[in-house]
């Protein structure tokens, strides 16, 4: 297959050289110049020292070059560059192929998931070609070949299966799932409440502080779920609970080490450029408290994440704010 594949952040870097393992010919793009450069030079990534690309996987800055005559179109820009990224890709007036989204995250203020904001920039029309591959899958261990487990998931049935046997490696399994809006849902999600359990961290609290923060966000993640449709089954499998334990136990998480960051007395700005990659918590958890006043749901580990990170509520605070909440029979 000929792979286009927008984006070249660890995450994208680690998937094009898995896809290029499987004999595809794999287009990495990225607007980022300098990064091309070292890339096509080094062919290894600056965060991502000692492994190299596979040799099937070319680097540009060619946004046309990366989307003309592709059988598939992935993509791992981030949330908040989605859209003028698809933009862009529109504009070109070439795309035909499927397009699977690996990024994570909530659009503010509409409130979309990636998909819908796909959806929405390249028509109603495209639906059946979108989906979505999500999961508990640190760049870091797929490109040690490290077994990893994810999903795949889809507008139509077809595709999500094409997915996952495009995706499909040895140490690499995918799992088709149906419900492409709980698969999109919870792996936005997550990374408010890994933000929330760094912070726990950072301030010295323990596992079970961690196990709480954790099992109440799932219970939070579920509850505003229903305000995209979503199955809250699907929160308890791949997507859902086992992103939310990857990206909340390992000092892998950039949204696990942004929190804990915080707590230890950096701002959230400094903090972010010490991590050196898109913190997507930070972006997305404004876009799911929207969603919780919007809908009337309460989002508690979510709006404390929130003013410390917009508010400039001392961590410490916002943790005595959420225990002297009103304490309710607890429902699954």
């Amino acid at each position: 297959m000929r792979i286009g594949y927008l984006g070249a952040g660890t995450w994208g870097f680690a998937l094009a050289s898995l896809l290029a393992s499987k004999g595809h010919y794999v287009t990495l793009w990225s607007a980022n110049a300098d990064l091309v450069k070292i890339l096509t030079k080094k062919r290894e990534h600056p965060k991502l020292a000692h492994f190299k690309a596979h040799e099937g996987v070319v680097f540009t800055t060619d946004l046309a070059e990366a989307v003309d005559s592709v059988e598939m179109l992935v993509e791992a820009v981030t949330a908040m560059g989605i859209r003028p990224v698809f933009e862009q890709v529109l504009s070109l007036n070439r795309l035909t192929a499927p397009v699977v989204i690996t990024s994570k995250g909530i659009e503010q203020n509409s409130g979309l998931l990636l998909p819908e904001v796909v959806k929405e920039v390249l028509g109603e029309e495209y639906k059946s070609r979108i989906g979505c591959l999500s999961g508990p899958s640190h760049a870091e261990e797929v490109i040690q070949k490290l077994p990893t487990s994810v999903v795949s998931a889809s507008y139509d049935p077809a595709l999500m299966h094409l997915i996952a046997e495009v995706f499909t490696a040895p140490c690499f399994r995918v799992y088709p799932n149906a419900d492409i809006h709980g698969v999109a849902f919870g792996g936005a999600m997550k990374n408010i409440i890994a933000i929330a359990c760094g912070i726990s961290d950072g301030l010295g609290f323990g596992d079970n502080t961690k196990a709480a923060l954790m099992t109440r966000g799932l219970h939070e993640i579920r509850k505003l779920s229903v305000t995209k449709g979503c199955n809250p089954e699907t929160l308890n499998g791949l997507s859902g609970m086992g992103d939310l334990c990857v990206t909340c136990l390992s000092k892998l998480s950039r949204n696990y080490s942004f929190g804990r960051l915080i707590a230890e007395g950096m701002d959230p700005q400094s903090a972010k450029e010490k991590i050196g990659m898109v913190v997507e918590g930070a972006y997305s958890c404004v876009s799911a408290l929207q969603l919780g006043q919007k809908s009337g749901i309460p989002v508690p580990i979510t709006e404390a994440v929130y003013a410390i990170l917009y508010q400039g509520l001392n961590p410490q605070d916002a943790v005595r704010s959420l225990l002297q909440r009103a304490i309710k029979e607890e429902h699954l």
